[in-house]
Order: structure tokens, then sequence, then C-alpha cells
């Protein structure tokens, strides 16, 4: 386990561990018990399975992925409590044949906590950002991305033709 000197350090620490894939520096930067929300909403409920999901991530889906993080904002809670959160944008992720999936964006939301020696992470959740949308809805045919004012202007004119 990694104790930070600062709650931004993790931010740091993550993208230093993610370009390097490794999987068990980047989940020292957790706490033993800590909570884990990926970006399709699975929950890990521990360091060794954070180090898990991560290490299957960097074998099949990251091999050769980049984050750039951007700089973080932080919110101390109290003396002994953050809330750190970044950008990021990675390239290199693959498909499961292999081939160029394309670039990602998101937003990191860390939640840490200071104890003897240092700062630790004890949840965080990665969120995908999803360009023009603003809310799934699940339609007949499947989950869709969508953004209210561009779809009422579609209501509105597929109305008009009623």
């Amino acid at each position: 386990m990694s104790m930070l000197n600062t709650p931004e350090a993790v931010v740091s620490g993550w993208e230093d561990a993610w370009n390097r894939a490794d999987a068990d520096d980047l989940a020292d930067l957790f706490a033993e018990d800590a909570e884990f929300i990926n970006v399709v909403g699975l929950w890990w409920h521990d360091r060794a399975n954070i180090r898990g999901a991560h290490a299957f991530g960097f074998a099949r889906i990251f091999p050769d992925s980049r984050i750039t993080m951007d700089e973080p904002r932080v919110r101390l809670i109290g003396t002994d409590a953050a809330v750190v959160q970044t950008r990021w944008h990675l390239v290199g992720q693959v498909t499961p044949d292999g081939e160029p999936a394309g670039d990602r964006d998101g937003i990191f939301t860390f939640v840490l906590e200071r104890r003897l020696g240092g700062w630790i992470t004890v949840a965080a959740q990665n969120t995908d950002i999803e360009p023009g949308t603003q809310t799934h809805i699940n339609e007949p045919a499947g989950r869709t991305s969508i953004h209210y004012q561009k779809r009422e202007a579609h209501w509105s004119t597929s109305k008009r033709g009623e």
C-alpha cells in the first residue's frame, strides 16, 4: 500500500502506474478494503479485486494504452478526508480482435482518507464522457445515449409531421 504525501498525488500515481501497465502499483494506491466502480458500473470491493481487474485489462484491453490525467481538483473534507477529481484522456485501447478502439475521455473521482503515514484511496469511480449526450435511456432496441435538447428538437419535428 502506497501512502501519498498529498491527496492530488493519487492522480500522478494513477497515471504513472497505468502508463507502465503496473496493476500492482495501481492497486497500491488503494486501501485494503477500498471500493472501485469502473466506467460501465462494475464494482470491486477490495484492493485484490481492483488489482485483478486492472491486470486483466492491461493484458487484454489496454496493453499499450497511454492515459493523460489533467490537473486535479481537490476538496478537503475536514482534515482527514478529500475528494480528488480529474479529467483523463486515453489512447491505445484495443477491441477484442486487437484492433485500435479509438480515443476516450472521462472523469475520475477519488475519495481519500488521511491515515498515519499519509493519504490512501478508500473509494473511486471512473466515468466515461460521451460527447453530445446528456443521459442514457432504455428503448425497445436497447440502451441509447441522448441529449434532451437535441431529442426535444427531434420530437418537435417528428410530431409536426404526424
